[in-house]
C-alpha cells in the first residue's frame, strides 16, 4: 500500500468548531524558555585562548544557545576510529559557564580526507558521471552503505559522550541536506527499490506505459537513475521518491543512533532549507522531534509574506513550533548581489519567525573565519574579535525576546485555513510546466498572499494530515491525486469542511499517468463538473463574475455536470475559453467544494479569497492594523500574544481592542513607527510588563 492509499483513513468526518492550533515545542526543548537567540561557533577554527572573549562577548549579546560540531569531523575524528572529544567537551563546559546550550551537529555533511581517500566510492555522483572531489561539502553518496556506516559510528560516539550531558539540549543531523547521485551502488539499489515497488517488471511497464517511444523493460536493472527533463514523467517522480526515500533512511539511522543515549528532553532535528526539493522534506522529517530551516534573504530585501508561508511549511513539518537554526546577520555571500538588510529589518526578521511558530533564531555565524569559502559572508564579530554593525541589534533582540519569554513560552500559531503542499505534485508540474512561467511554488505563494495581506494566519498542510479543525482548505497546485487522496479531501468536505481546487488539479494518478477521467479525476463527481479544456496564455483574459479578475499564464474551461454547481466567474473574452465556466463552486451539506480554473491576477484572488472568507465566516485579527502592517498570534496558556511588524514605508495607527496590553517594541500612543515591532498580550492579567 502505497503513502496516498493511506490518506482516506485519517480524515475525520466531523468538523469541530474552534482553530486547528500547531503543537509546541516545550516538551522536546523544555530546558529552554521560547524564544531564544543564539549562534553558529566554530571553536575548532580558533585557538582556545580566544575562546573565552568570544564567550563573554556572545553573553553581551544575550545569546543563549550555539550550535556547534557540524563541520568538524576532521578535528573528531582525525583518523579512522581515533577519536578527540576533549577539544569539544571544553568547548561546551565554557558556553555553559557563560549561560548558553549547546546543539551539536553530527558533522556527516564534510567528510574527513582519510575517509574518501580510503573509500573513493563514497563520494557522489554528478549523472554525466563526474565525481565529488574533496574540499567541497556534501560531496557523499547518501546511498552508499560504507558512508552510512561510517555516519552512524560518529553520530553514535558523540551521543555516547554527550547524550547525558546537561549542557546539551539538542541535536541536528547533518547539515542541509541532500544531492543526489547516480553512482554505481545507487544505480543498483534503485533497481531493488523498483522490484520491491512494482513486484515485476510487466507491473512497471504497464504502470509507465513504456510501450510509448518503445521505452518497454526486460529487467529492473535496464532502468535509467534519471532526473532527465525529457524522460518518461513516471520514471522522473519514481526517482524523485527514491532518493526521498535514501535521504529519510540516512536521518533515520542517525536518530537512531542519537536517542540511543540521549537523555529526555535532548531533541532531534535537521535544519533544511527554502523550498529544497532534492526530495520529500516531509517524509524527512518524519524521524525527527522538531524542524528547523535556515533562514534567508540573500537580496537584502525580504519579501515578508513569502517567508511567513514557507514558516508555516516548515511548521507543518511536525505540525509544531520549530527553530530557524540559520540567519543572516545582515547579508549574505552566496547571492547574485549580496545587499544587507537595512536597520531594524534583522529584528524584523527575528520576530516574524517567533510570530509564525519559532522558538529559537541562531545566526549564521559568529565570526569571520580567516580563510574558506564563506569569508565575506554576515557575522556578528569581525575577523578581529570585535562586534560588526549588526551586534548591537541583535543584542536588543534577544532582551526581548528575554523579557517576552514568559507570555511566549509554550504557545503556538493557531489557524483556521490550511493549504496543501504535496510534493508529488510539484515534482510533476515542474516537469510538465506546458507554459515557462507556470511555478507551482509561485502558485502557493499567489494563493498565501492574500491572507497574509489580510493578517489571517494559513497552516499548511501534508497528505494525511488531520484537517478536521479548519473552515478552508486550499489545494491551489495539488495536481497529483489518487483514490487515497480523493477520499482524505471528500471526507474533510462532506464532514463540514469548504475545499478550494486549483488549476490542472487532479489531473494525474499515482503514477504521474493522466486520469482516463476528465480532471480533476477521482475528485470530478464531489465538484459536480469536470475540465473540458486547457490552454496555456501568452495574453490576459479578463473573467466576468462577482468580483474583478483576469485569467494570465493558464485557463481552463469547466463543464458542470451536477445541477446544483453555482458558476462563479466566466472567461469574458478568449476563442475557445469566451464565456465558458472559470471558477465553480458545488455545496455539499454544510461544506462545499470549489474548482479554480485559471491562474488569476493579484485583483482576481484577492477577490476569489474574500468570497470564500465571507461564506466561511473565518474569523479576524483581534487587532486592526492598516496595510503593511503584519499582525499574527499564538495561543498558549497565558493568554493570546500578537504581534505588530511595521513592513511599510509609513508610521502605523493601530487601534488596540479593550484588554490588550503593550508588554514590549516600539509602539506609543498607538502610532508603530516605521520598520517598527510590538508585542501585545490578549489574556491572563498576571504576565507582568517588563519595564
Amino acid at each position: 500500500m502505497n503513502r496516498r492509499q493511506l490518506l482516506a483513513a485519517s480524515a475525520l468526518a466531523a468538523l469541530p468548531s474552534g482553530w486547528a492550533r500547531a503543537q509546541t515545542a516545550a516538551g522536546i526543548a523544555s530546558s529552554l524558555p521560547a524564544p531564544v537567540v543564539g549562534t553558529s561557533w566554530y571553536p575548532e577554527q580558533w585557538a582556545p585562548a580566544r575562546w573565552p572573549a568570544d564567550l563573554d562577548l556572545m553573553r553581551q549579546a544575550g545569546l543563549k544557545v550555539v550550535r556547534m560540531g557540524e563541520f568538524a569531523w576532521s578535528r573528531m575524528e582525525p583518523e579512522d576510529g581515533r577519536f578527540d572529544f576533549g577539544w569539544l567537551d571544553e568547548a561546551i563546559a565554557l558556553a555553559a559557564a557563560h549561560g548558553m546550550r549547546t546543539v551539536l551537529g553530527t558533522p556527516t555533511a564534510a567528510p574527513p580526507i582519510w575517509l574518501t581517500e580510503a573509500h573513493p566510492a563514497v563520494r557522489r555522483m554528478e549523472e554525466d558521471g563526474r565525481v565529488q572531489g574533496h574540499g567541497e561539502r556534501r560531496q557523499f553518496s547518501v546511498a552508499s552503505p560504507t558512508y552510512r556506516r561510517y555516519a552512524v559510528r560518529i553520530a553514535t560516539e558523540m551521543a555516547r559522550r554527550y547524550g547525558r550531558d546537561a549542557n546539551v539540549v539538542g541535536w541536528q543531523i547533518d547539515n542541509e541536506l541532500g544531492l543526489e547521485t547516480f553512482d554505481p551502488e545507487t544505480k543498483a539499489q534503485w533497481a531493488r527499490w523498483l522490484e520491491r515497488r512494482y513486484g515485476t517488471v510487466a507491473g512497471l511497464n504497464a504502470r509507465w506505459t513504456t510501450a510509448y517511444w518503445s521505452q518497454t523493460y526486460q529487467r529492473f536493472d535496464q532502468v535509467p537513475l534519471s532526473l532527465g527533463r525529457d524522460q518518461n514523467p513516471a520514471l522522473v517522480l519514481d526517482t524523485r521518491r527514491f532518493f526521498s526515500r535514501l535521504w529519510a533512511d540516512y536521518v533515520a539511522d542517525q536518530a537512531r543512533a542519537l536517542r540511543a543515549f540521549a537523555r529526555p528532553g535532548q531533541f532531534v532535528t535537521t535544519n533544511s532549507t527554502l523550498w529544497n526539493n532534492h526530495f520529500d522534506q516531509h517524509l524527512v522529517h518524519e524521524a525527527v522531534d522538531l524542524a528547523a530551516w535556515d533562514v534567508y534573504a540573500p537580496s537584502g530585501r525580504p519579501d515578508w509574506a513569502a517567508t511567513a508561508l514557507h514558516h508555516a511549511v516548515v511548521r507543518g513539518y511536525r505540525q509544531r513550533t520549530f527553530w530557524v537554526m540559520e540567519t543572516q546577520p545582515g547579508f549574505v555571500n552566496w547571492g547574485a548581489l549580496n545587499r544587507s538588510l537595512d536597520p531594524g529589518e534583522t529584528r524584523l526578521m527575528a520576530w516574524q519567525a517567533v510570530a509564525r511558530g519559532a522558538d529559537a533564531v541562531l545566526y549564521w555565524q559568529w565570526r569571520s573565519a580567516l580563510g574558506g569559502q564563506e569569508q565575506m559572508h554576515g557575522v556578528l564579530v569581525g575577523p578581529d574579535g570585535r562586534p560588526t554593525a549588526v551586534f548591537p541589534e541583535v543584542a536588543q533582540t534577544a532582551r526581548e525576546f528575554a523579557l517576552a519569554a514568559d507570555a511566549i513560552t509554550g504557545s503556538a500559531p493557531r489557524a483556521q485555513v490550511a493549504l496543501i503542499y504535496d510534493q508529488d505534485s510539484r515534482w510533476a508540474l515542474e516537469q510538465q510546466r506546458h507554459a515557462k512561467d507556470y511555478d507551482p511554488v509561485a502558485v502557493m505563494r499567489d494563493w498565501h498572499r492574500p491572507f497574509f495581506e489580510r493578517n489571517i494566519d494559513v497552516d499548511v498542510v501534508f497528505p494525511g494530515q488531520d484537517l478536521s479543525g479548519y473552515r478552508l482548505v486550499l489545494a491551489p497546485a495539488l495536481n497529483v491525486v489518487d483514490a487515497g487522496m480523493a477520499g482524505w479531501l471528500e471526507a474533510y468536505v462532506r464532514g463540514g469542511g469548504w475545499l478550494v481546487m486549483g488549476p490542472r488539479g487532479g489531473l494525474k494518478d499515482d503514477d504521474n499517468a493522466l486520469w482516463p477521467a476528465r480532471q480533476p479525476g477521482p475528485l470530478a463527481p464531489l465538484f459536480g463538473a469536470e475540465v473540458d479544456g486547457f490552454y496555456a496564455l501568452d495574453d490576459e483574459r479578463p473573467l466576468a463574475g462577482t468580483w474583478p479578475a483576469t485569467a494570465r499564464v493558464w485557463a481552463e474551461t469547466i463543464r458542470p455536470v451536477d445541477p446544483a454547481v453555482e458558476v462563479w466567474a466566466r472567461y469574458a473574452t478568449g476563442g475557445w475559453t469566451q464565456g465558458r465556466p472559470a471558477v465553480v463552486a458545488r455545496p455539499v451539506g454544510e461544506g462545499g467544494a470549489v474548482y479554480v480554473g485559471a491562474l488569476l491576477d493579484a485583483a482576481g484572488q484577492g477577490g476569489l479569497i474574500e468570497a470564500l472568507l465571507a461564506r466561511r465566516a473565518v474569523a479576524s485579527p483581534q487587532i486592526q492594523a492598516p496595510k503593511g502592517v503584519e499582525v499574527a498570534t499564538r495561543d498558549g496558556p497565558h493568554g493570546l500574544c500578537c504581534f505588530l511588524l511595521n513592513h511599510s514605508d509609513q508610521p502605523a495607527s493601530i487601534s488596540i481592542l479593550l484588554g490588550a496590553r503593550v508588554m514590549l517594541g516600539d509602539m506609543t500612543s498607538g502610532s508603530l513607527p516605521v520598520g517598527g515591532f510590538a508585542l501585545l498580550l490578549l489574556g491572563h492579567p498576571e504576565i507582568p510588563v517588563p519595564s
